[in-house]
């Protein structure tokens, strides 16, 4: 099965940017790609994670797994967050234990969400 680790490349951090300047969000989807994502994680550039004021921010999720949102991210923090959907990955549920996660992910989690589940149908 595989992870999706969404990346907001719109996010400016709260700078003020040049023109033709990448957006800090860029610079991390970027610094992410150059890590080497972790084979069963797909990356996927996305237009806004509602986290604005929490600076450059992630979002891991897949199937029946519980999802994560953090923030407060650079490009710096590649390395980890590489780290990180490889354990989410790695763990069935999407619950990775707090010990095993990277030092960003224990610090810097900005929610999580359930796995949804298939109601049943309403009977006729």
């Amino acid at each position: 099965m595989t992870v999706t680790l969404h990346v907001c490349i719109t996010c400016r951090a709260g700078q003020t940017l040049g023109e033709g300047e990448l957006t800090p969000g860029k610079r991390l989807h970027g610094a992410i790609l150059e890590a080497g994502v972790p084979e069963g994680v797909s990356v996927v550039p996305v237009e806004c994670l509602s986290a604005c004021s929490q600076g450059c921010s992630v979002a891991l999720s897949a199937p029946g797994r519980w999802s994560y949102v953090y923030g407060r991210l650079s490009d710096a923090n590649a390395q980890d967050v590489v780290a990180g959907a490889a354990a989410y990955a790695a763990a069935p549920d999407g619950l990775v234990p707090w010990r095993s996660r990277p030092e960003i992910f224990r610090k810097q989690s900005l929610a999580r969400i359930p796995p949804v589940v298939a109601l049943p149908e309403a009977a006729e």
